[in-house]
């Protein structure tokens, strides 16, 4: 029987690209997002096509009664959720230095980023317990989907790295709340990833890897943050706990 996979914020961007890999994993696919069902209608079917069961939950994660919603139901159609993909985020709406930021902005951003996330994985954790307990062989883990901001300061988007380093505690949190039951949890932190978040500084990046900024010199796609969640997924990292793997191209290793 096919493990079950959710993906918040599964259908667009990084997402998308950790869908595509845990379906050719094997695989079947409970993706969430804000849009309605028939604008990712074509993305639906693209994935039903590598032989993934794939059904979409329109949900806001920020929003209380939509995560139990969104738990209910994806239990409902799948019984179970081996595999937790915490990736929905967004970023601010307006990139303000700090000394100008809007508390409105910090509010939205951290509902989403951090808040969402940190109270789907208790809903969730918990189902993964009540299973555990019944058939303790059974395999689930849960991923967080962070980034390097959670460890690099950028003052015109503060409240975005705030989140994300947030969710870097909430990797080592839930992590350890978690270990009695053997269910593991990772975090990935992706770098630059081409994507439509980052397509309005496509050519301030550009400029940035050709003078150096990582030691790969190329864009990340969401692809490689796929295949590492698909190896945390696949159980290939048994041992590693609360460990953050950087997909960054080499961006934050110190060099002199």
């Amino acid at each position: 029987m096919k493990k079950i996979a959710l993906i918040t914020g599964g259908t667009r961007g990084i997402g998308l690209g950790i869908a595509i890999e845990l379906a050719k994993a094997g695989f079947n696919l409970a993706l969430s997002g804000k849009r309605e069902e028939s604008s990712v209608a074509s993305v639906l079917e693209e994935l039903a096509e590598l032989g993934s069961e794939v059904a979409y939950f329109r949900s806001d994660v920020s929003v209380t009664a939509d995560r139990q919603q969104l738990v209910d139901s994806v239990r409902k159609r799948f019984g179970k959720v081996n595999v937790l993909v915490n990736n929905a985020g967004i970023a601010p709406s307006e990139r303000r230095d700090i000394l100008d930021a809007t508390e409105e902005s910090f509010e939205q951003v951290l509902h989403v980023n951090l808040q969402g996330p940190y109270f789907l994985t208790q809903l969730i954790a918990n189902q993964m317990i009540e299973v555990k307990k019944q058939v303790p062989d059974e395999f689930f883990c849960i991923i967080n989907v962070s980034s390097v901001s959670a460890s690099f300061a950028s003052t015109n988007r503060g409240e975005y790295c705030i989140s994300k380093a947030g969710i870097a505690m909430a990797t080592k949190l839930w992590a350890t709340r978690l270990g009695e039951f053997d269910i593991p949890v990772y975090e990935i932190q992706p770098g630059v990833i081409r994507t439509d978040m980052t397509y309005g500084v496509q050519k301030k990046y550009d400029a940035l890897f050709q003078n150096g900024m990582a030691i790969q010199s190329r864009w990340g796609a969401p692809e490689d943050v796929g295949r590492v969640v698909a190896a945390m997924a696949t159980g290939s990292m048994p041992y590693s706990t609360g460990q953050v793997v950087m997909v960054d191209g080499g961006m934050s290793v110190p060099r002199l």
